[in-house]
């Protein structure tokens, strides 16, 4: 009973969260890109994995956090489909990719490898990677472990790993905050959500986005989604694991942090260059939350074009 007390004030304060993201949401724009997208499926190793598709030009794969599917991307895509190939995943257990059981097959070296077979798919040897949230863990991943088909990184609150392990150990603020991915991380956890509940949370009273949201996370496996957390999420004493051995990043890196996220702070961003080789833009938004991308869709989109063609 403790737990799910927990769960509910943990998806209570997303709600909150979420209230201004969804006072940018278009419901005709968002049915209009759902009727737009191409849908194409890859195998990495027996795991299907889909992916919606627009636009034209250089690759870019979106990767998309907890709780979400591809439509994550709606406004990015449709602001980006113009001079790019937009490629967004339902990462594994989500919506219409593959929900295989078990904690191990959510292992971050198989997250990253799906994004190199939707790459791969796509006839493509790069990419541009573009991550947010549990996408954001990936999306780093994916550039340490995949240097030569990572053309830029892109990252939206999600701190580069290292820093998320170091704040984690201070036992401080972080680690008070992140007492939700240690629940996440519970064997039972996922019977403490529902597809319902999480429609309701991301909708906030509109219909057609419940309705949107509601089809893909029936389709979505609520074990799979806190297999993330029990597979890759940090443990004590935060100093070992397979974060601790990430490779310096080798592509230019832009990220945004809303500075209003309570569940990843703001802190856990300093002394990030120590993990890169390139050039690292840092956008941070006051007064904005853990969905940036959301809450205001023209700041990120705009500055990703501009930043892009800059490291063209």
């Amino acid at each position: 009973m403790r737990i799910k007390s927990s769960f509910n004030r943990i998806l209570s304060a997303l709600s909150f969260v979420l209230i201004s993201a969804l006072l940018y949401a278009n419901p005709i724009a968002a049915q209009s890109i759902i009727d737009q997208v191409e849908h194409n499926y890859v195998d990495n190793e027996g795991v299907s994995i889909h992916y919606a598709k627009m636009g034209s030009g250089p690759l870019m794969v979106f990767i998309h956090g907890f709780p979400d599917f591809w439509f994550s991307w709606r406004n990015q895509m449709t602001g980006l489909a113009d001079d790019y190939t937009v490629a967004a995943l339902d990462t594994r257990g989500y919506n219409l990719s593959d929900k295989p059981e078990g904690e191990e097959n959510y292992d971050m070296a198989l997250l990253t490898a799906d994004v190199a077979a939707v790459i791969n798919a796509e006839g493509e040897t790069s990419a541009i990677i573009v991550g947010h949230d549990w996408g954001g863990g990936i999306a780093w991943s994916f550039a340490a472990a995949y240097p030569q088909m990572t053309d830029r990184l892109i990252i939206l609150n999600l701190p580069h790993m290292k820093g998320l392990q170091r704040e984690l150990a201070t036992m401080g603020q972080q680690h008070s905050n992140s007492q939700y991915a240690r629940n996440f991380q519970q064997p039972d956890s996922h019977e403490n959500i529902s597809p319902d509940g999480l429609a309701m949370m991301l909708s906030q009273g509109d219909e057609v986005l419940r309705e949107i949201y509601l089809a893909a996370f029936k389709n979505s496996s609520t074990d799979s989604m806190m297999n993330y957390y029990r597979r890759n999420y940090p443990r004590e004493p935060y100093d070992e694991g397979p974060w601790a051995e990430l490779p310096r990043i080798q592509a230019p890196v832009l990220q945004f942090h809303g500075l209003n996220d309570t569940a990843l702070l703001a802190p856990a961003l300093n002394n990030t260059w120590e993990e890169l080789e390139q050039d690292w833009t840092l956008v941070t938004i006051p007064g904005v939350g853990h969905w940036p991308h959301h809450e205001r869709p023209e700041i990120v989109t705009n500055m990703m074009r501009a930043w892009l063609n800059v490291h063209d």
